[in-house]
Parts: C-alpha cells; sequence; structure tokens
C-alpha cells in the first residue's frame, strides 16, 4: 500500500493535544515523523491512564506512527542534532510560546539557514502577533474569547463545557494540517518553503461562520437561544420518560412535518407563528410528547422515518451501533512491546486504502539509536550522549 504522504518528513516539536493530534493525522497518511520530546518535561500525555504496559493509552493513540527522540533541547549538542536532521525533515511544527525555539536556536530563521526550503508551522492559542500572544490557555479560553460562547448554552445557565476539545482539534489540529498541506503543494511547484502562523483562537471565531457572517452585515448580537440551530428553534435535546435524550434536527420543511406526525403534534404545522414567544410554547408541548415515552419507543418510532431525529447514545451504544459499528472506526493497533491497544480508526477513506499508522506511540526515546545513527552517528558518540544525558530512553 502506497500511503498518500509517504514524502513528507516532519520534526515535530508538540505536545498535549493540538499539535499531536495534526501530527497523528499526518502520520496516518504516512509521514515520517519524529517527535521530539525534552525529557526533563516530557508530553504530560504520557501520564494519563490507564496505562498499558507503560505506555499511556491516550498517548499511544495520539502519538501513534511517530518516532521518539528525547533530547534536552538546552544542551550544545542538541542544535547538532536537529540541525543535521532538518536537512531532510524538512517540515517542522512547533506548539511553544512565540520565541521559546527562537532562543533554544531552532526557529524558523534559524532553520531557514540551514535548509532554505524548509516549512515551518507554528501552532498557538493566538497566533504570533498581538498582545495576547505569549497569554496561556486552554480550550476553554480559546472558545470563550471567539464570542461563539456567547450565544451557546442556555439563556438561564450560560455557556457550557462539551465533551470533546472542539477548539484544539477541529480549529488547532485540522487548520494545522491544511497549512502544512497547502504549504508542500506550494512548495511543490514553485520549491520555496514557508511560515504558517495557526491561533487556535483564529479558527474557532473563523467556525461561526452562519452567526458571524449576519452580524458583520448587520444582524442583532446573538444570544443563546435566539437562532435556529442555537435553542432558538425546535432543533434541540429533549429528555425522554427514562431520564435520556433525543435529538431532534428536522429544520427542512418535509422533515418537520415528518417529525410533527410521528409524535402526534400536528397543531404546529397549522401555525405558521414563528416568533421566539410561539416557538417557547411549541417546543414546552413537543419536550411534554417526548418525555412520556423512554428512549427506546422514540427509537422505534423513528426507525423509518427520515426526519433527522436521533437518539443520544452512550459512548458504549455508539461504538457497538450503526453508523460506526459498520465504518471499522475502531482498530488494534500494537506499541514496540507487542501491547495492543484499541484505537479510534482514521476517519478519512480512500478508494485506494484506509490508511492508519501502523505503530502505536512509543516509550520516551524508542528511536534515539535509529534517528542518530541515520545522521552519522556511531555506537560510542550515542553512548556518550546517553552518559551526559543529552539524550534518554525509557526503561519502562
Amino acid at each position: 500500500m502506497s500511503y498518500p504522504l509517504k514524502n513528507l518528513k516532519i520534526l515535530d516539536f508538540t505536545y498535549l493535544l493540538p499539535g499531536p493530534y495534526g501530527t497523528m493525522m499526518l502520520a496516518d497518511l504516512g509521514a515520517d515523523i519524529i517527535k521530539i520530546e525534552n525529557p526533563n518535561n516530557p508530553d504530560m500525555l504520557r501520564m494519563l491512564p490507564p496505562v498499558v504496559n507503560g505506555i499511556s493509552a491516550v498517548y499511544a493513540h495520539i502519538n501513534r506512527g511517530k518516532k521518539s527522540l528525547a533530547l534536552d533541547l538546552k544542551s550544545p549538542e542538541a542544535k547538532d542534532i536537529i540541525y543535521k536532521l532538518v536537512k531532510n525533515y524538512d517540515i517542522v511544527i512547533e506548539q511553544f510560546r512565540p520565541g521559546v525555539l527562537e532562543k533554544l536556536g531552532f526557529g524558523y530563521n534559524h532553520l531557514k539557514k540551514i535548509n532554505p526550503d524548509i516549512i515551518y508551522c507554528s501552532l498557538t492559542g493566538y497566533g504570533q502577533t498581538g498582545t495576547y500572544a505569549n497569554r496561556a490557555g486552554h480550550d476553554i479560553n480559546y472558545m470563550a474569547l471567539s464570542g461563539v460562547d456567547s450565544f451557546s448554552g442556555k439563556k438561564d445557565t450560560g455557556p457550557s463545557l462539551h465533551g470533546i476539545q472542539i477548539a484544539d482539534i477541529a480549529s488547532g489540529a485540522k487548520n494545522m494540517v491544511i497549512g502544512v498541506l497547502a504549504a508542500y503543494i506550494k512548495r511543490q511547484y514553485t520549491g520555496k518553503g514557508d511560515y504558517i502562523d495557526i491561533s487556535i483562537t483564529d479558527g474557532v471565531f473563523a467556525m461561526s461562520a452562519f452567526t458571524t457572517a449576519a452580524f458583520l452585515e448587520g444582524e442583532a448580537l446573538p444570544e443563546p437561544e435566539n437562532q435556529m440551530l442555537n435553542g432558538g428553534g425546535i432543533y434541540d435535546y429533549y429528555a425522554t420518560l427514562d431520564g435520556r435524550f433525543l435529538s431532534v434536527g428536522p429544520i427542512e420543511p418535509k422533515f418537520f412535518q415528518s417529525f410533527c406526525q410521528a409524535i402526534g403534534y400536528t397543531e404546529i404545522l397549522h401555525n405558521i407563528d414563528f416568533s421566539q414567544e410561539a416557538v417557547k410554547q411549541h417546543k414546552k408541548k413537543i419536550a411534554a410528547i417526548i418525555a412520556s415515552q423512554p428512549l427506546s419507543h422514540w427509537v422505534t418510532v423513528f426507525s423509518h422515518i427520515d426526519a433527522c431525529i436521533e437518539p443520544v447514545r452512550t459512548l458504549e451504544e455508539a461504538i457497538h451501533n450503526p453508523p460506526l459499528s459498520e465504518r471499522d472506526m475502531i482498530v488494534s493497533i500494537s506499541n514496540e512491546k507487542g501491547s495492543l491497544f484499541k484505537q479510534i480508526g482514521n476517519p478519512i477513506r480512500f478508494s485506494s486504502g484506509n490508511y492508519i499508522a501502523h505503530l502505536a506511540g512509543v516509550s520516551l526515546g524508542y528511536n534515539n539509536d535509529e534517528i542518530l545513527t541515520s545522521i552519522g552517528y556511531n555506537k560510542d558518540i550515542i553512548n556518550k550522549l546517553y552518559d551526559s544525558k543529552v539524550i534518554v530512553k525509557s526503561h519502562n
């Protein structure tokens, strides 16, 4: 099988979720990735339970397909190693605060002198410019500062936490991948590299396409539950008799009619008043109807009705039921010790194959010797680097 990105060679200076998730996507598609970790401050994902045979299951997933080089970046020897690597690994992705790698001698301008065609991507919460550039942040902060949280959630309770890291993954990781691949394609026909500045907050703001586009052209300031898709319409979650929830999304007229007929509430079909107060009253009646029966009842009712109505499943239910159970979205991948990890599969499918990295994330420094040997270091020099703790290898 010929992987689509087999010619990409990447030095990965990222940690936690946004950068590593993005480089995992690239690794699944065949990119050759060396993850550079500071042995004195390794990726915190390594500490997350559960731990299987010495490796965090979360780390093994998010860092599958990557080689591990545990390198003290503050050591003088580190410069020689990185400078030799960057001659071939000509795509660099980093997630430090602005200026950190420059101080260490691994900034864009430093590495561009070694390899003029380098593609260098910096992924941060707020970008490389502006007064927030050096500010700390996490997913919740990026969502808050983007304005999106101000019109999400409920009026009486305000914004709500999400079960996944939307900003980190949908904005940070995926925009990073798009930027790197775009720069790579550009280099294919121009011969020139580029520098890419990805701000997670910029990306979240850009995702509010409907709401922000309307506001910029004069619509009222958005608030929770005042739009069709944020709770201001029938589109919402409704509790069932057994404390479960039903997702109701019949936006188009044909779906809406089917929904109303299925639950026995046709009054709304003859009432064209969709003011906020009218919708509020309709939702109360719909909520009462749905709350009168358990979730299983509504699953049966809508099993053969095309109305955009689906149950809110538990994670276990989602894994063992269609559509996910029919799409091979759970895979088994082993690490260097042969331990098998069940992981989420690659959601990007090609007619030529279902590409996924074959090795789970490895122990810290597992590939030190292999990597250093490939750039000309002999066994004696490598042993000296171990002795001086320039490089470190985990013995889990």
